[in-house]
C-alpha cells in the first residue's frame, strides 16, 4: 500500500513539549502564577462569555477560559503568511493563531485574504515579472501583522497545477526568482519555503481545511467527515476518508494521516489536466491539428461548445486563442420576454455535439474516485464560481444543490447567446459530466458549494499553514 504520513494537529489535540520552539518564539504561558486568577475571573464572567460567544454547553468552560486570557493579554498572537500561487492567479492567505491556555494547542483567530491575475505559468519567459507580480500580496500581508513580528512570521509559497504543467526549467527560474524576492521580504524563509506543490499534499490540506472548519473531527469515523471536491485551473483533487471496503479498492491512493493523535486513512487523488482551464483547453482544441495548435501566434479556435455567434479572446498557458462557434451554426426557435410576445430565432449550442466531446475528454479519467457517491460532499474554488455565476446559489452564503441542477442549468445556458459569458455552456456541462461520469455521482446527489466556512476561505492554505507550523518549512 502506498502510504504516506502527514501531522495535523488540531484544537482539540496534545501538542508535544518542543513543538514549534526552532520556528517560532513561544507565547509564556502564565503558569500557576495566573491559574487561580483565571479560575476566579472565569466564574465571575463565565455567563456573560458564553452568552456573547454562544458556546456550546460542552465547550463552556475551556472556550471562555481562552478567550478570558485573550481578553487580558495574557497571550499573544502569531502569524503565517502562506501564498497559494495558482494556475489563473496567486493567492495570500495571512493567518494569525494564539495557542489555548490549557494546553498550548492552535487555535485559529482570523485570516486576510488577497488575490492578484494573471497566475506565475502566465510569466513562463519572464520569471522576475512573476516574481514582481507577488509584492503587492507580500505587502497586503505586512498590514495585518506587526512589524515586530515579520522576523518570526513563517512565509511559505506552494505552487500547483499551473507551475506542474511548464517545462521543468522554465517551472524552476520562476521559482528562484520568488525565492530572491522572499529573501528580501523580512519575513522568515527557509531554502524550503518556496515549492510547487505535490497534487496529494493539494488534496489533504484541502480536506483538512474544510473538515476542521466544519468541526468535524470530534469523531473519527468515515461517516463523520465530509468529502472536499477543490476545482483548480490545471487540476481537480477529490479526497475522503473511505470506509474499509472502499480503501481496499482505492489501495493505490490510500494515505495515512494524523489528526487528534489519531492515524487516519484518507484517499486522494489529484487529476493533472482536469482542471476548468485545461480542460476548456483540451475541449477547445478537439479535432485540431496538433501543429496548428503549437503555434505561438493567436489561433482560431472554432468549437461546438461555444455560440454560434461568439467570437471571444482567450488566453492560457501563455498563449492567446480566439475563440468562435462554429461555422455553420444551429437556430431555434424561442419565447421573447417582450411584452409583444412571439417568437425569435436564436442561435444556440448544439447540446448533444458538445456533450459528445465533453464526454470523451472526461473518458480519459483514470482511477475513479470509488465511493464518493457514499460521502456528503464539499466542493468549492470552480464549483462555487459558477453556480453563483448562474444564481444556483446565492454568492455570499453558499447553497446546497442537486447535480440534476447543473445539467438543467447547463442546457438551458447553451440555449443563450450570452457573449458577456462566451465559456459558460462549456464549463457547466463540464462539470456536470466530470462530477456524474468522470468521479460517479448520480444525478439527486447533493453537492454543498461553499467559498468560505465560518469566515474563513475554503483551500488547502489553512492546512498547510497547520503542516507548516508543526513540521517546519
Amino acid at each position: 500500500m502506498n502510504v504516506r504520513r502527514r501531522k495535523l494537529r488540531t484544537d482539540n489535540e496534545e501538542e508535544p513539549d518542543d513543538e514549534l520552539a526552532s520556528r517560532q518564539k513561544k507565547t509564556s504561558q502564565p503558569g500557576r502564577k495566573y491559574f487561580s486568577i483565571l479560575v476566579v475571573l472565569g466564574t465571575l464572567f463565565l455567563g456573560y462569555i458564553a452568552i456573547a460567544s454562544d458556546l456550546k454547553p460542552m465547550r463552556i468552560g475551556s472556550k471562555a477560559i481562552d478567550t478570558l486570557a485573550f481578553s487580558l493579554n495574557l497571550q499573544k498572537p502569531f502569524y503565517v503568511v502562506v501564498i497559494d500561487a495558482g494556475s489563473t492567479g496567486s493567492r495570500v492567505l495571512a493567518f494569525t493563531f494564539h495557542e489555548f491556555i490549557l494546553n498550548g494547542n492552535l487555535m485559529l483567530d482570523g485570516e486576510l485574504f488577497s488575490e492578484v491575475k494573471p497566475g506565475l505559468s502566465s510569466f513562463a519567459d519572464r520569471p522576475q515579472d512573476a516574481a514582481k507580480s507577488l509584492t503587492t500580496l507580500l505587502n497586503k500581508a505586512k498590514t495585518v501583522i506587526p512589524q515586530s513580528e515579520w522576523s518570526r512570521t513563517l512565509l511559505t509559497m506552494k505552487a500547483t497545477a499551473g507551475l506542474r504543467l511548464l517545462p521543468e526549467h522554465k517551472a524552476n527560474g520562476i521559482l528562484e526568482e520568488c525565492r530572491k524576492l522572499f529573501q528580501t521580504s523580512g519575513f522568515q524563509v527557509s531554502k524550503n519555503s518556496i515549492s510547487i506543490m505535490d497534487g496529494t499534499d493539494e488534496g489533504i490540506f484541502s480536506w483538512f481545511t474544510v473538515n476542521f472548519l466544519l468541526e468535524r473531527f470530534s469523531s473519527l469515523g468515515s461517516q463523520s467527515t465530509v468529502a472536499a471536491l477543490d476545482l483548480g485551473g490545471g487540476s481537480t483533487q477529490v479526497t475522503f476518508q473511505p470506509d474499509n471496503e472502499q480503501a481496499r479498492q482505492l489501495e493505490k491512493h490510500i494515505y495515512t494521516i494524523n489528526v487528534f493523535n489519531h492515524n487516519m486513512s484518507l484517499y486522494t487523488h489529484s487529476y493533472l489536466g482536469m482542471g476548468l482551464m485545461a480542460a476548456r483547453k483540451a475541449i477547445l482544441t478537439h479535432g485540431v491539428d496538433p501543429e496548428d495548435a503549437s503555434l505561438k501566434l493567436p489561433t482560431e479556435l472554432r468549437s461546438e461548445c461555444i455560440n454560434p455567434i461568439v467570437s471571444a479572446e482567450w488566453s492560457y498557458g501563455g498563449r492567446d486563442y480566439v475563440v468562435k462557434g462554429p461555422t455553420n451554426g444551429t437556430y431555434k426557435l424561442v419565447k421573447t420576454q417582450n411584452f409583444a410576445g412571439g417568437d425569435e430565432n436564436k442561435p444556440i449550442v448544439r447540446f448533444p455535439e458538445c456533450l459528445k466531446i465533453v464526454e470523451k475528454h472526461v473518458s480519459t479519467l483514470a482511477n475513479k474516485p470509488i465511493g464518493l457517491k457514499d460521502h456528503e460532499v464539499y466542493a468549492f474554488s470552480y464549483y462555487f464560481d459558477r453556480a453563483t455565476e448562474v444564481a444556483l446559489i446565492d454568492p455570499f452564503l453558499g447553497g446546497v444543490v442537486q447535480l440534476s441542477s447543473l445539467l438543467k442549468q447547463a442546457m438551458e445556458t447553451c440555449d443563450y447567446p450570452n457573449t458577456d459569458q462566451p465559456f459558460m455552456c462549456l464549463d457547466l456541462t463540464f462539470i456536470y459530466v466530470l462530477l456524474k461520469d468522470g468521479f460517479g455521482l448520480e444525478p439527486s446527489t447533493k453537492l454543498y458549494l461553499y467559498k468560505k466556512i465560518r469566515g474563513h476561505e475554503l483551500s488547502w492554505a489553512l492546512g498547510a499553514a497547520f503542516n507548516v507550523l508543526q513540521n517546519g518549512l
